[in-house]
This record gives structure tokens, C-alpha cells and sequence, in this order.
């Protein structure tokens, strides 16, 4: 059984968002070694701690929101962010742009997979992911094959 999907744009703005999210979520021991620096505190009691703390997390953040806004930016990005209709199969994932262009994404390039309460989301690297809402697919049938495909690939728990 072959799933097809309706034409989905993924935005650029949700695209930042999730990926920022993802990283923070990844990465969430960032935060303690900025509770550490205020710990500083302390040691010499200045508000300085607290201030240099916060301003290092913040630029932490800063700096991946800036690649993340940098990717939708690049021109070898641009496939990512244009209308895609989806071919899903249990041998693979095929990203059409029309009729005779598309792209195979294998199974074993997805590491892991999310079920969001209005979307599924694979994910190929801290970058790198598909967004697949759930109003793109045809019926209830497509997205609990998909979910099916999911599980026994082990990517979703």
C-alpha cells in the first residue's frame, strides 16, 4: 500500500520553531552550566554572576535561532520549503515537487519519529525533518498505515 498526500508548504517560521525546540530539548544540560555560573554567586557575591549567566544562555539560543532562520535562507534549502505531495511506503518516503521530480528518503535515514497532536514528525538530524500534518493525508486509513510503518520500523515508541 502506497500513501499519498496532498501538497503541503512546511513554513518557514514553524521550521524554526521546531528545530529551535528540538535543539533545546537535545541539549537541555546547556542550562545547568548556566545555573552553575550563577552558583558564582555565592562564591563572590556580585549580581554580575547572574547577569554574564543569562546573557551566555541567551546567546546560546541566539545562536541557534540564527542557524535555523540561516537554513531557510540557503538556496540549496529551498527544495525543503516549496509545495511537496508525499509517496509513502514501507520501502521508503518519496518528496515529489511535481509529477517527474522527486527525492527518496530512505527509512534508515530517519533516526527517530514523533506523533504530535496534529502531525507526525521524522527526524534525520537536529536539522533535518519532516513535517507531515495531519490534514495533508487523504483519510484516517493513510495516516494509521503510516503510524503502523512507524512503530514497526521502530522509529516511533
Amino acid at each position: 500500500m502506497i500513501v499519498k498526500t496532498k501538497k503541503y508548504q512546511l513554513p518557514t517560521g514553524t521550521y524554526i520553531k521546531m528545530g529551535l525546540a528540538t535543539v533545546l530539548k537535545e541539549q537541555w544540560w546547556v542550562i545547568l552550566i548556566a545555573l552553575a555560573i550563577c552558583c558564582g554567586y555565592f562564591w563572590i557575591a556580585s549580581i554580575w554572576w547572574i547577569i554574564g549567566a543569562l546573557i551566555a544562555y541567551g546567546l546560546y539560543v541566539l545562536f541557534w535561532a540564527i542557524q535555523f532562520t540561516g537554513v531557510t535562507q540557503m538556496e540549496q534549502n529551498k527544495v525543503i520549503f516549496e509545495k511537496l505531495a508525499y509517496e509513502i511506503d514501507s520501502r521508503q518516503i518519496l518528496m515529489k515537487i511535481n509529477t517527474k521530480q522527486g527525492m527518496p528518503v530512505q527509512w534508515n535515514m530517519i533516526k527517530r519519529a514523533e506523533l504530535k497532536k496534529d502531525a507526525f514528525v521524522l527526524y534525520m538530524s537536529k536539522a533535518q525533518f519532516i513535517h507531515l500534518p495531519f490534514r495533508i493525508f487523504n483519510s484516517d486509513n493513510d495516516r494509521k498505515f503510516l503510524e503502523t510503518i512507524l512503530k514497526r520500523k521502530e522509529l516511533m515508541k
